[in-house]
């Protein structure tokens, strides 16, 4: 298939995911909510005529079956939910979201509308002929929130009954131009595993601190020994972070409180780094308070593991993009990021890649990072990110 016909027929097509993007984006629901989304996204894909299975309670997987006899499988994966906030920013108003305290300024509306931008492309009938065997559109719900729709997807066995040989998936970064992409091979995104920590005391009149066992101070020697774990603890060559985000305690500035909770996350590339940071944790925690006379209690939430890109899946992604947008429009980042996303899930099944799509600019006012009430999109990126999603349903596979 020629590579310059999905990119003029990604253009055609702009209008109508500029449309589709705005529409979700003034209706976003939760993560596991969302059954409005869904029947939207089911229509769409039914007037192409693409058959859809729904193998959970939200979201769908439409299946696009290719003229070309093969066993091959490919599936091209967006996430669908939207997040607890209350956006705002002039850039966005003509789209404003209308269901108050919910928003999808994590950029979920735009992966869904690019998806099925490039299942308009592919349902061409043109297009359509070229592809051997079948493409899976999967519309996953509950990336935003544990255990994850990628994981309940994954659960089923859906995907592994389906026979996948490899899924691909993006998210837009404000980071980027439109017409770029960013990943790498191996590690890009880490795990991100949650805590919760109860600092138990006896509480008090504050002028009376002897007849109380102060829990916050015992929290604030937690919240600073709990800094030391990377820097003392976990393998200097290794990425690792430990965060505190929040302190709740206390409800006059006379009283010492009974209790005080901390939350926070730990964000690593490997189970075992986990589990250390897990283990130093805990031994802190009882530590202090076993020192303060006070108690505690400890609970590690694991979460999604760390999003690996397969390097032959790499491989096949840096190419494709390379003659689509340019090589110097593909930029392999030298470390991986931070952040986590379930699209993880699928690698522990399959061979996989996950890239950064770019959408950031000045006129779109999309400067500000995932999960800002501003966070907007530059829709420009529609063009760029469809034509190369459907670009990769006709790359060969090593096997074949």
């Amino acid at each position: 298939m020629n590579i310059n016909t999905l990119k003029k027929r990604a253009q055609q097509y702009q209008e109508k995911m500029v449309e589709i993007r705005r529409h979700l984006h003034r209706h976003p629901e939760l993560s596991y909510q969302e059954v409005e989304t869904t029947k939207f996204i089911v229509e769409k894909l039914e007037e192409r005529d693409i058959p859809v299975d729904r193998p959970l309670e939200t979201g769908c997987v439409g299946i696009l079956e290719g003229d070309q006899s093969s066993d091959q499988v490919i599936a091209l994966r967006a996430d669908i939910d939207a997040l607890p906030i209350t956006e705002t920013g002039d850039h966005k108003r003509e789209f404003l979201s209308e269901n108050e305290g919910v928003a999808h300024c994590c950029g979920h509306d735009g992966h869904t509308a690019n998806l099925l931008g490039a299942a308009h492309i592919l349902s061409d009938a043109d297009v359509r002929e070229n592809i051997k065997g079948t493409v899976l559109l999967i519309f996953q719900p509950g990336e935003e929130t544990l255990p994850g729709g990628g994981r309940l997807l994954c659960e089923t066995g859906y995907l592994q009954e389906k026979g996948v040989d490899v899924i691909y998936g993006l998210h837009t970064n404000p980071n980027l131009s439109p017409g770029r992409i960013g990943l790498r091979k191996g590690p890009l995104m880490a795990r991100p595993d949650e805590f919760e920590i109860e600092i138990i005391g006896q509480g008090g009149h504050a002028a009376s601190p002897h007849e109380a066992i102060d829990p916050v101070v015992m929290a604030a020697q937690v919240v600073e020994q709990l800094q030391t774990i990377v820097s003392r603890s976990v393998n200097p060559t290794d990425h690792a972070v430990v965060t505190v985000g929040k302190i709740a305690g206390g409800s006059a500035y006379n009283i010492i409180p009974e209790k005080v909770e901390l939350l926070g996350t730990v964000r690593t590339f490997s189970a075992e780094t986990a589990d250390l940071i897990k283990r130093r944790m805990e031994s802190i925690v009882k530590g202090v308070t076993e020192a303060g006379g006070g108690d505690y209690t400890f609970a590690f939430n694991y979460g999604y593991p760390a999003v690996d890109n397969s390097d032959w899946a790499t491989d096949i992604v840096i190419d494709t993009a390379g003659e689509l947008l340019g090589a110097e429009n593909v930029e392999q980042m030298e470390a991986p990021i931070m952040a986590g996303e379930d699209f993880a899930f699928y690698q522990q099944h399959f061979p996989g890649v996950f890239f950064f799509l770019g959408s950031g600019g000045e006129e779109s006012g999309s400067v500000y990072p995932w999960h800002h009430p501003k966070y907007n999109i530059d829709e420009a990126c529609f063009a760029s990110g469809s034509a190369l999603m459907a670009s990769l349903v006709f790359q060969p596979l090593p096997s074949s």
